[in-house]
């Protein structure tokens, strides 16, 4: 049975679906495979949330480190194969850590409700690229990847904007910046596929297009009535 008759394809890679940056996949090198994937995904969860709850989330000191804490922590398992039985969890906790960082440092700091829920639909948007394309064969480039930032990255920004006070502005430019490179992505990815690979996944086999005539009622080919009981065709 092949895919088009309803068999599952390869699983993702999790990595992928993790969206780690440039300093996350940095720390993974330094002990590849060591680090459970799905345990410091956990810690650095529960340690965000304990340290944003300290301070309810106001730019201190110690809801500033929760990115550091979260990056220590659960970038030492980037390079991890993910090939656990409870690894597919870790992309889910690594979301919800994030969303629960932009959300509660945004709205604990005065950043307009609105702004804060477009920059989250921006990097929602992000991720949901990351879960779509491998089921067809395609996936970001990796230089698209690293401009995104990652979740460490985007973390690092928003602590950095806390700090300096100027946190609106920067919910405003990461979220402009994030919706630019995803349709950039966008643009590249439809403009380097072939139109005919585009007419083909769109045309179900043996249905539709030239030499292809849709069966139905009325066309060449279609078979022929069936008699009723009364001996009529």
């Amino acid at each position: 049975m092949n895919r088009a008759q309803g068999a599952p394809g390869p699983a993702p890679d999790l990595r992928g679906l993790r969206d780690d940056g440039p300093l996350c996949r940095i720390l993974g090198r330094l002990a590849p495979g060591a680090a459970p994937p799905l345990p410091t995904a956990a810690a650095a969860a529960l340690v965000v949330l304990v340290l944003l709850a300290a301070d309810r989330g106001q730019p201190a000191g110690i809801t500033l480190f929760a990115p550091v804490a979260a990056l220590l922590l659960s970038g030492t398992a980037s390079r991890h194969p993910h090939g656990g039985r409870y690894d597919r969890f870790v992309p889910p906790v690594l979301r919800a850590t994030e969303y629960t960082y932009l959300t509660v440092v945004g709205l604990a700091t005065g950043v307009p409700g609105p702004l804060v829920f477009v920059l989250l639909m921006t990097v929602a948007c992000h991720h949901r690229d990351d879960a779509v394309r491998p089921p067809v064969g395609v996936t970001r480039s990796r230089r698209a990847r690293a401009s995104a930032l990652g979740w460490d990255g985007r973390m690092l920004v928003v602590a950095a904007g806390s700090a300096l006070h100027v946190l609106t502005p920067v919910y405003g430019i990461l979220a402009g910046y994030l919706a630019v490179l995803l349709v950039a992505e966008a643009v590249r990815t439809w403009s380097a596929t072939p139109v005919a690979d585009v007419i083909a996944a769109r045309t179900p086999s043996g249905e539709g297009g030239p030499g292809h005539p849709r069966g139905g009622y009325g066309q060449e080919g279609d078979p022929a009535p069936v008699a009723g009981t009364n001996g009529e065709a």
